[in-house]
Parts: C-alpha cells; structure tokens; sequence
C-alpha cells in the first residue's frame, strides 16, 4: 500500500466505514491478545497452583514496566509519523520510524538487564519470601532476557496500522496468541516445566511475531521504509512528548500495582494478591478491546488532522466514543453478574470463603466500566492530535493520584476499599476527562469547529 492509498482510504472512506475497517479488526486482534493473557492466567493456576499465580501478579508490574520504555518510543513515534504522512512528509515519517527501531531495541537491552539483575532484591521488597519469592524472579527473569527481542512487537503492531495493513496487524496478534498459548499448554502440562516455562512461551510468541511483522519493512514493501538514521534531539522530544501519555500511564500503573500487592500481602497475604490478580485478568480482557478499537482509529485521526480535515475527525471520534460506551456497560453487566464463574477459572480447589470474596471483588469492580470508557476515549482523541500533556493529565491521575488518594480514603475499609478503589478511580477519571474536552472545545479557533461540525 503507498501513500496514495493510504490517503484514499484515511481521507477519503466515510468514517462510519472507516471504524469498521480499522476498529473492528483492532479490536479483534487485542481481543486475541486479552484471551491469551487470561489463558495465560488459567493454565498458570490451575496447573501450577496458587502459589505460581500469586507469584506471576506480584511479578507482572515489573514485566510491564520493562515494556513501558519500548512503548513510549513506538506510540510516541507513531502520532508524528501519521501527522507526517498526512502533510506528506514521507522523508520524516521514514526517519522518525528508521530511529524509533533503533531506539526500542537499546532501551530494551538495557532496562532487561538491570531488571534481570535486581529481581531478587524487588521480591524481597514486596515482602515475598520463600517458594512465593523464587517463582517471581524465575519468572521476570525470563521476561527481562528476553526484552530486546520481544518488546519490539507492540511498535510494530502500530506500524502496521499506519500503514493501513490492519488486517495484517489482527491476523499477526491472532498468530501470537495461538502460538504463545500453544507454547505454554507444552511447557507445563506436557513437559512440566515451571513458571519460567510460562514466561519463555509467552516470549517465544512475541519474538516471531515480531519477524514476521518486520518481513515486509525489510523488503520494502510498505509506506515506511529503513532509510540510514538522522537522530536529533527535535525528533526525540517529539517522541517523548507523544509517547509520554501511554508511558506515564504504564509507569503509574505499576507503581499503583506494587503499591496495591505490597499491601495485599501485609493484609491478606497469597489469597488477597490471588484475587487481585483476578481482577487485573478481568481488566486484561476488557483494557485491550477498549486500547483495540481506540488506538486502531488514531492513524486516521492524526492523518486528517494533519492534513487539516477536522470535519473527519469529529465524525471519527464519534463512533469512537459511542462504541467505547457500549462496550464498556456490557463488560460492567457481564462481571457483575457472573462473578463465581469469572473467579472459579483461576482457581480449582479455592475455599467457599476465598470464592466469596473473590465475588464480591469482582461486583465492586464491574462498576468501574460504567463511566471507565469516557476517559480512556478522551485521552486517546486527545494523543491522536498531538494534545500530550491533558492526555499525560488524565494518564497519570487514572494510574497514580487518584488510586492512591483513594487508599487513603478508603482505607478505613480494609480489602474491600482496595476493591472499590478501581470504581472510585474511574468516576473521578471520568470527570476529569469531561473537564479536560471541554476545556479543549473552548479553545479550539472557530473557524475549526465550524469545520469539525
């Protein structure tokens, strides 16, 4: 596909066409992703037991973190190439993209080994000891030898969408998750193999994903192409600045997550982090459609901004909106009234008063989709057009400020305030996001919302 086509179908498809075209097959591919994660949850509980799936939620903060750098280069990366390619500025996009590559995989070898090096002492400091302990670091480990092969995977996956290949981007999210879930049900149950095998499965995946996603660049057979790299420090900032909503957000959440585990184990030990866990499981499900059918559309977004049609981009935004909304009350329905049935997938031999709680967390936690998509449609509108730091505000204050002034408020409640915590966060993102869209309205010159509709 060249610029050409790219201009045909971003410029010109009738938008509530283009959702169908980009969002549907986004979503489709993390909902592939979402499935394996939950996979990925069950085979670790239910074949390696509690202790192994108490151990993989005190470990995946810092298997996160050790994304966020590659993800801050290649979301941030991407909303300048697409404004790029809108404006017609094949040589920057190609250049922009060439160092980003460059600048994921350094940043990857370099955070993977410090993680590697430091996972012993981080179990330590998040009180875990014995067996718990060793299951954790075997676990990160593996992750962070793996990294500068692995978290390459989720910038290309944007790539692919800018350069309107979205059905390659699903089929190879698709690919991964089959082949990873494949890989981990050998590890364990065949060749029994611990909670290291998981992780090596899951990075197996990623990586020849990864090649294949990167086969077609390297033939030059797409709209960005390698070209011999011009890093400068304009470049870079643009980068940070356009990356640092998602990274910000990566970043806070798992400090929120260590936070939440370190109390977890001083209130409720192994079964608290348990059911934690089960709750992020739940949010990894629901999370990555949202991301799917949000981000799946910001190429388009950010091209007709660039090329100044904002009409488009309002009507764009629309269907963003509408089916984020839909998406996420059926999800807040589904949880709340399938509780034990979401619960008992991880757990096999669970106590009836372990069950009970694990439902009543998950009731708590159903009403965090019922204002949860307004924010998270509002902060990606606002990325796609380049608007960083009232995306970065709404980032930070979802992942970070207000879950831990709720602790503090909620504290008084024990567990189940940490439960409510997800709900309480939500409302009070969903304010700020309306305050920060009004806001953004309010300033936007006349003659563009005239055109924007």
């Amino acid at each position: 596909m060249n610029t050409q086509t790219l201009y045909e179908r971003f410029a010109k498809t009738p938008p509530r066409r283009l959702f169908f075209l980009a969002a549907i097959p986004g979503a489709v591919s993390m909902l592939a992703s979402a499935l394996y994660q939950l996979i990925d949850g069950v085979f670790v509980g239910q074949i390696l037991g509690e202790t192994a799936f108490a151990a993989l939620n005190l470990a995946m903060p810092f298997v996160i973190i050790n994304f966020s750098l590659a993800d801050l280069i290649g979301v941030g990366s991407s909303v300048p190439i697409s404004i790029d390619l809108g404006r017609k500025e094949e040589k920057t996009a190609n250049n922009t993209f060439t160092c980003a590559c460059i600048l994921i995989v350094a940043t990857s070898a370099a955070v993977g080994a410090v993680l590697y090096l430091a996972a012993p002492l981080l179990m330590s400091l998040m009180g875990a000891e014995g067996e718990f302990a060793a299951f954790a670091v075997q676990y990160l480990r593996v992750y962070a030898l793996c990294s500068p092969v692995t978290t390459i995977i989720f910038a290309v996956d944007n790539y692919l969408r800018i350069c309107g290949k979205v059905q390659r981007s699903m089929l190879l999210n698709i690919f991964m998750s089959v082949m990873s879930a494949s890989l981990e049900f050998l590890f364990l149950a065949v060749f029994r193999w611990g909670i290291w095998g998981a992780a090596l499965a899951t990075c197996t995946g990623m990586f020849l994903s990864a090649a294949a996603a990167f086969y077609p660049f390297f033939r030059g057979r797409m709209p960005l192409h390698f070209c011999r790299p011009r890093f400068h420090w304009g470049m870079i900032r643009k980068m940070i600045a356009n990356g640092a909503p998602n990274f910000l957000n990566n970043i806070a959440g798992r400090i929120t997550s260590i936070l939440m585990n370190f109390l977890l184990v001083r209130l409720g030990g192994e079964s608290a982090v348990s059911i934690y866990g089960i709750l992020m499981y739940a949010e990894g499900f629901i999370q990555p459609l949202l991301y799917g059918m949000c981000d799946s559309l910001q190429p388009a977004v950010g091209y007709n901004w660039g090329a100044g049609k904002f009409s488009r981009v309002r009507a764009i935004e629309r269907y963003c909106f509408s089916a984020s909304a839909v998406l996420s009350i059926l999800a807040a329905a589904l949880i709340y009234l399938f509780p034990g049935q979401i619960g008992a997938l991880f757990m096999s031999e669970g106590d009836a008063a372990f069950a009970a709680e694990t439902a009543a967390a998950l009731r708590l936690f159903s009403f965090t989709y019922l204002t949860r998509w307004f924010s998270f449609a509002t902060q990606s509108y606002m990325l796609a057009i380049e608007h960083a730091v009232p995306a970065s505000l709404i980032s930070v204050s979802t992942a970070l400020i207000f879950p831990v002034l709720l602790v503090v408020v909620l504290w008084p409640l024990g567990l189940t305030g940490l439960w409510m915590n997800f709900a309480g966060t939500s409302l009070l993102a969903g304010v700020l996001a309306a305050v920060v869209l009004r806001r953004f309205l309010k300033r936007m010159p006349r003659q563009d919302l005239e055109a924007a509709g």
